[in-house]
């Protein structure tokens, strides 16, 4: 748990303060004193407390400028106290604002991340405890049978029904308590069982499960599982029939081949002995798995390989060989919401050919398996995997891909309403900044421009892609009464030219933290298009909101763009 907070965290963290102070987030202290005495002279209030005297302003104005000056200031000052103490930034490089205020102890004994991490998941599981201890999970499946050529016979077209359930629930911190159930019917037979089982946490290398089942399989038996490296994991399995008191030992070791990788072997002694051995793989968009299993009665292969072809779609092959089935299978899923999957296989074997339909929706699950042949007929196999693929395929562009553009953009378009007052704020504090900027950026971006130096002509942030579609094809009227989800940091750019005509962006730190800047479009991706001026040439280039920007380069330059 604490590694997948860490994780999440990691990911959350904008580093908001360093681009405050347009530094790396590998910065030394003396880079940080640095960057805040620049800043400092820029937002200064002192600055502008003479402003009515030093020119020709009203007493109103110099007053707006220097309020303005003074919130700026006190955001420099605030980013400035926090990455150059120690402790504080460290957890901030960690955890971000939250971990410095969730009540994290401050203290000298904090010294490395390690410790810092446990301090924060201590914090955090103190207020949690309740919430986790009263905590319940449930989970499901349905199970339809259904059989073409039964119906064409005159018979009913379902041929089985099947369902399980399951509930959990923690009792304390360390024990939780499983009941389940499951019942089926195929013809005109069926039976069922319900299982109580019992998990003690015994310590943070090993558990133990105490399990009891009635109905067809009764049995009682227990379960250990240990930690026996860092990489490996033992299991321990003992159970007896209340049937016939014959004993079933079963042993399973898994270990960690790699970082993507792992294999685990499992024997079975009792009245169906087995052995097994097993392998999987998972990556970023692959996954794979394979088993061989052996025994006096039984001997078979199976495996499969799935490969994502992006975060909402997936393809799948596999297949089993052996005593009890030969079938190939391949198919694939969509994620058609935030909670639900969608999958349908294709399956060649010596029972028939198969479809088979899925939706997962949490953790619920409803499968369909459909017998269209019992014979391997090539006409019906060719029909069977060609007919799903070109209806998706149909539903795809005609119906599913319109439906779902509206809907997002609808979706964009009701959280560009409710965010509307947080970004006129933002907006408003940018155009605040810039005007502090603007004379210095100016003198900069004149001097540049004297001897041909790095002049940046216009720079725009925010939702690139949503900004050209808000100006070329209004799709609601309520978009009118919206901002662009764009800003205009031409200014803060500029002001940001060094002196030897360089501009540098930091990686892995959010632009809307810059100075000038501000989010305009919350919770949507964000890229930064800037076009620029250099020795005459005209220079255009476009980066995500992390990643980093050093320009001038050669590879900027517009193609036929000539002086």
């Amino acid at each position: 748990m604490g590694e997948e907070m860490y994780g999440k965290h990691e990911k959350e963290k904008e580093g908001e303060l360093y681009a405050l102070l347009h530094i790396s987030p590998q910065a030394s202290d003396e880079e940080i004193r640095k960057a805040y005495r620049q800043w400092a002279q820029v937002y200064h209030p002192d600055k502008y407390q003479s402003l009515q005297q030093r020119l020709t302003v009203s007493l109103t104005f110099s007053w707006q400028m220097k309020d303005i000056a003074t919130e700026n200031f006190q955001k420099i000052r605030e980013a400035y106290e926090i990455l150059s103490d120690a402790h504080k930034r460290q957890i901030y490089d960690i955890y971000g604002m939250e971990g410095l205020t969730s009540g994290l102890e401050l203290g000298p004994r904090l010294k490395t991340p390690e410790e810092i991490r446990e301090e924060f998941e201590r914090v955090k599981q103190r207020r949690e405890e309740e919430k986790f201890a009263a905590h319940v999970r449930p989970s499901g499946s349905f199970l339809a049978n259904l059989s073409l050529p039964q119906l064409l016979n005159g018979y009913s077209l379902i041929k089985g029904m099947a369902m399980a359930s399951e509930v959990q629930s923690h009792v304390s911190k360390k024990d939780t308590i499983v009941l389940s159930g499951n019942l089926a019917v195929t013809g005109e037979s069926g039976g069922g069982a319900a299982t109580a089982m019992l998990r003690h946490q015994a310590s943070s290398v090993s558990s133990i499960e105490i399990v009891a089942s009635a109905g067809l399989r009764s049995l009682v038996g227990f379960q250990t599982s240990r930690h026996l490296s860092l990489h490996s994991t033992g299991t321990l399995g003992l159970s007896v029939s209340l049937k016939d008191g014959s004993l079933n030992l079963s042993n399973t070791w898994t270990r960690q081949l790699s970082e993507v990788s792992s294999g685990n072997i499992q024997l079975v002694l009792g009245t169906d002995p087995t052995i097994a051995v097993g392998w999987q793989r998972k990556e970023e968009k692959n996954s794979a798995a394979g088993e061989l299993k052996f025994g006096p009665t039984i001997f078979g292969a199976s495996g499969h390989y799935t490969h994502h072809f992006s975060p909402k779609s997936h393809g799948r092959i596999g297949g089993r060989i052996g005593s009890t089935a030969l079938e190939f299978e391949v198919g694939g899923g969509r994620r058609i919401s935030d909670y639900s999957t969608l999958r349908m296989f294709c399956t060649l074997g010596v029972q028939g050919i198969f479809w088979r339909i899925e939706l997962h929706r949490g953790s619920q699950k409803l499968i369909v398996p459909v017998l269209l042949s019992r014979a391997l007929n090539p006409f019906v196999a060719t029909a069977a995997l060609i007919f799903p693929s070109s209806l998706y395929a149909f539903l795809k562009v005609c119906i599913i891909k319109p439906y779902y553009h509206r809907r997002e953009e609808r979706k964009t378009l009701e959280k560009r309403k409710m965010t509307l007052a947080q970004v006129l704020e933002g907006k408003a504090a940018a155009e605040n900044a810039q005007t502090l900027l603007h004379n210095v950026s100016m003198r900069k971006k004149d001097k540049q421009a004297a001897r041909g130096g790095l002049v940046i002509t216009e720079a725009i942030y925010g939702n690139l892609k949503g900004h050209r579609k808000s100006v070329e094809e209004p799709v609601l009227d309520i978009e009118n009464e919206l901002p662009p989800p764009t800003l205009d940091v031409t200014i803060p750019l500029n002001f940001l030219v060094d002196d030897s005509g360089q501009l540098k962006l930091h990686e892995g730190i959010k632009k809307s933290g810059i100075m000038g800047f501000c989010d305009p479009c919350p919770g949507e991706p964000k890229q930064l298009k800037v076009s620029y001026s250099y020795q005459g040439h005209e220079y255009e280039v476009v980066v995500d909101d992390y990643s980093g920007l050093e320009i001038p380069q050669e590879n900027h330059r517009r193609s036929g763009a000539f002086s």
